[in-house]
């Protein structure tokens, strides 16, 4: 599940980064449509926001950086909500300019709602994916040693290895003999054990504590 949001929100990225990097001066357009920046701040947005949106995509692709691209990907569409909901607020007649094209539209072409409801949606993925960040076919798995024995718990979590001897005996008792643990450890209490095996027999209720 963690896969398929971290790679769903890298297309999301990619795409809508590609598609203003492809024509910067409509994109200049459609930042400057929301009437939120003074003019000489939108050239600069234009510019910087689509590379921006390519490096979220290009690090979620690869499943780098996972957990703080999530959160700058929360903050960015948080953005964007707040942008679509002040300009619905405010009457403007927009298009969102989303994954290209925007600016100005004639009165009754607004598409608030759907956008704002696509944009809530991406939203949701990027705050799942930054409360769960772990996930298949990931680099992150790769630097934090994420393929070694021992796995990851539920939560993302390493679980540490542990040397399990024997069959309900503590560490360091040796396999049960006739059902029964034996302890091989030096100096181990031999009380109960064969006379001369040097090796101390658990019983039942032992091997549980």
């Amino acid at each position: 599940m963690g896969t398929a949001v971290r790679l769903a929100l890298a297309v999301v990225w990619l795409v809508s980064g590609g598609a203003k990097l492809a024509d910067p001066l409509q994109a200049a357009v459609a930042v400057d449509a929301y009437e939120i920046l003074p003019p000489a701040a939108v050239p600069f947005v234009a510019t910087v926001l689509p590379l921006l949106e390519l490096a979220l995509g290009g690090l979620l692709l690869l499943g780098v950086g996972t957990r703080l691209a999530a959160v700058v990907s929360v903050l960015l569409l948080i953005g964007f909500v707040a942008g679509l909901v002040q300009a619905w607020a405010r009457g403007l007649s927009i298009d969102c300019g989303c994954f290209g094209a925007g600016g100005p539209v004639e009165a009754g072409e607004e598409r608030y709602l759907s956008s704002l409801l696509r944009d809530l949606g991406f939203l949701a993925l990027a705050l799942w994916l930054s409360v769960r960040p772990r996930t298949l076919l990931a680099v992150d798995r790769v630097w934090d040693g994420g393929g070694r024995v021992g796995g990851d718990g539920a939560d993302g979590d390493r679980v540490p290895d542990e040397t399990v001897v024997g069959r309900g005996a503590p560490a360091g008792v040796g396999p049960e003999v006739d059902g029964t643990a034996v302890d091989d450890r030096p100096g181990a209490d031999t009380a109960g054990a064969e006379p001369g095996s040097g090796r101390r027999e658990y019983t039942g209720d032992e091997r549980g504590r």
